[in-house]
């Protein structure tokens, strides 16, 4: 069981301080290059499935971001070993950054877990970071589980029986979030992993979990034909739009809030720093479009603004916080 509880809030210092960091930094692709995003059709190699979080924010964004660079942007979902199958199409890509994907804080914790000596940091580009969102647990609308009160009791009465759906294996962002858990409330729960929402929600609907946990980004849906319940929020105060889902401070269950899914921009090693910080600029700069703000508000979501210098500082001090978290 991983102790996680108390060495959590590096992750917020370091999100909030790279992302200084980065605004202090000159747009270099912008201001001192005459070069524009390489030309061709744009691939995002994904590591879920259609529907899941990840998968939501590029197609989302892409309606912003296509325009923009004047080029098509074509999603390929690779679910299939927690990123393994996404991070070996990135690796042996041509780093002319025209192959992307989506990485969140599980590819970190994936290099210190089952992929420990199949990829490394040096891989990759660690590009731009875009995302922050919080963690939910949630249970099927018609379950009796509808509290973090009631999981916690049913978890005592079970003796560990209780079954958590979520992306990933053991030392996943979200299984993280919910070794919180149980640390704070002393139970146990069976943790299942999956390769996106979509199978952690039909898991759950279907009741072979008990309850899942995810991200708002990827639930909204879902919550909106009111298919699932909130149980609990891991943030310091309610979504705007989910008010009825109280958080976990507010149940008495007391965990570190700053231990939220990140997620940003990555390539193959090799991308000539120009074009990463033009990719970056890109990306940051369709984000402030009024539809993608729409809905990024809607989901919970806090923007994230690191470049490639912030960013990849970022993923080498969060590895190092990661291994410290693993270790314990």
């Amino acid at each position: 069981m991983f102790n996680v509880v108390h060495k959590i809030t590096p992750l917020r210092k370091l999100v909030v301080g790279a992302a200084l960091i980065s605004l202090a930094l000159p747009l270099t692709a912008a201001n001192a290059s005459d070069d524009s995003w390489p030309q061709g059709p744009v691939s995002f190699v994904m590591h879920t499935q259609a529907g899941g979080s990840a998968d939501v924010f590029i197609r989302t964004l892409a309606e912003s971001l296509e325009p923009q660079i004047g080029q098509p942007i074509v999603v390929i979902n690779t679910p299939g070993g927690a990123g393994a199958t996404q991070m070996s199409r990135l690796k042996s890509a041509e780093p002319d950054g025209l192959t992307l994907g989506i990485n969140t804080l599980s590819h970190f914790t994936g290099m210190l877990t089952n992929l420990k000596g199949v990829f490394e940091l040096d891989d990759f580009s660690w590009i731009a970071s875009t995302q922050e969102d919080v963690h939910i647990v949630f249970a099927n609308q018609t379950s009796e589980i509808d509290s973090i009160d009631a999981l916690i009791d049913k978890a005592k009465e079970g003796g560990g029986k209780v079954s958590v759906g979520g992306f990933g294996p053991r030392g996943s962002t979200q299984n993280i979030a919910i070794s919180m858990l149980e640390n704070a409330a002393d139970v146990e729960f069976e943790w299942i992993a999956y390769n996106g929402t979509p199978d952690i929600v039909a898991a759950v609907m279907g009741g072979h979990v008990d309850v899942g946990v995810s991200n708002l980004s990827a639930l909204k849906t879902f919550f909106d034909a009111e298919r699932i319940q909130g149980l609990g929020v891991i943030a310091d105060e309610r979504l705007a739009s989910l008010p009825d889902v109280p958080t976990f401070s507010e149940q008495g269950v007391d965990v570190d809030t700053s231990w939220v899914q990140v997620r940003g921009v990555f390539g193959p090693a090799g991308i000539p720093v120009e074009t990463q910080q033009q990719i970056a600029d890109a990306f940051h700069e369709a984000m402030k479009s009024e539809h993608y703000q729409t809905y990024a508000r809607n989901a919970g979501i806090t923007d994230s603004w690191m470049g490639p210098e912030a960013y990849t500082e970022f993923a080498s001090r969060i590895s190092e916080v990661a291994q410290a978290e693993l270790n314990e």
